[in-house]
């Protein structure tokens, strides 16, 4: 069971990332910081954000948007300026993009990024609670 968050752990993620988070994630990430969720049919594990609250939050914040990401990058085809914020356990990703007309911000929706299809990543509608 996730954890809920703090906003300067939220924080300190986006700094580390150089942009900010989309609401509905910041808003998951105050309720439960990491998890499980459910999009497009399949179950995702959501990355966390870096809480330093105590032990047991330290410990289940490990997986963190900002290092799997920097992990992510180093994938074949991962595109560069994403960020991961969830897997599902077979090398695909759940993303986020910068926005096409606002490069400094992300896009709301999130994109799948599939491992090994040499495909672009598709946008998909922000998932449900």
């Amino acid at each position: 069971m996730a954890l809920p968050t703090t906003e300067p752990f939220i924080a300190a993620a986006e700094a580390r990332l150089g942009v900010a988070l989309p609401g509905w994630l910041r808003a998951r990430l105050l309720q439960a910081n990491g998890g499980n969720l459910e999009a497009e049919g399949e179950y995702w594990e959501l990355f966390s954000v870096l809480d330093t609250t105590d032990r047991k939050r330290i410990t289940r914040s490990a997986t963190n948007i900002p290092g799997e990401t920097a992990s992510a990058r180093e994938w074949t085809g991962f595109p560069p300026q994403a960020i991961a914020i969830a897997r599902n356990g077979g090398g695909d990703y759940l993303i986020l993009m910068p926005d096409g007309q606002m490069p400094s911000r992300l896009c709301e929706a999130p994109f799948i990024w599939r491992h090994g299809v040499d495909e672009a990543p598709v946008q998909i509608a922000v998932p449900g609670p």
